[in-house]
């Protein structure tokens, strides 16, 4: 009976998680929106629904807490709700990080931008994709996904350096442009800190999966 009423109370976890992943796979997704479109209300959506997901991180919190002091779990359940504290964590973070970029899109919609956003849209893909694998990884307990997560970290990296070398070049060319320059590297180094997040989740459905941290 115990352990019945504790199994219904990790899959409530489980969809919370999910719920709390779909929420900063749609911020990322609709920030990158408001800055390629210069659409400020978009941009003002997210920044108002940021607090949503800070209320799921704390619903979750909660859960996780009432598990830990109500039940009796044993070493397995204990590592999946313990790294689950770690990951909502990192899931509030990538919602904060959503936010910023879109005040700053806010802050270019009213100006030409120096070149098409190309490789911005795809950082932004691959780390959405990282958020998105790293949630379905916690989800069906599965090492190959958290493995094609930290997989994915490269591909990041290759992006944010393509961009930078990119803007460096063009505030070279026209040095009136370094505001814009500098807030598109920032949005850049935004979304290689979302990688960086997911990866972290990843991380930690490893260590409650193996009962040991991730090594290379």
């Amino acid at each position: 009976m115990i352990r019945s009423r504790f199994d219904r109370e990790l899959d409530l976890l489980n969809s919370e998680f999910i719920e709390m992943g779909n929420l900063v796979e749609s911020a990322i997704k609709i920030a990158i929106t408001a800055l390629k479109e210069q659409n400020v209300e978009l941009a003002k959506r997210i920044i108002k629904e940021d607090n949503e997901i800070d209320d799921m991180e704390r619903k979750i919190e909660q859960r996780c807490l009432k598990l830990l002091l109500q039940q009796q779990p044993v070493a397995k359940d204990l590592r999946f709700i313990s790294s689950a504290l770690k990951m909502i964590t990192d899931m509030e973070r990538i919602g904060d990080q959503a936010a910023d970029i879109s005040e700053i899109a806010i802050g270019l919609a009213g100006q030409t931008y120096l070149k098409e956003l190309v490789h911005i849209p795809q950082m932004a893909d691959v780390a959405i994709e990282m958020v998105k694998t790293s949630i379905d990884s916690f989800v069906r307990r599965d090492i190959e996904l958290v493995k094609k997560v930290i997989s994915y970290d490269d591909k990041v990296d290759e992006l944010f350096d393509i961009i930078k070398d990119e803007l460096v070049d063009l505030i070279r060319e026209n040095i009136e442009y370094k505001e814009q320059v500098v807030d598109l590297l920032m949005i850049a180094k935004y979304l290689e800190r979302i990688g960086d997040h997911a990866e972290n989740i990843a991380e930690w459905v490893y260590f409650a999966i193996e009962g040991e941290h991730y090594s290379w």
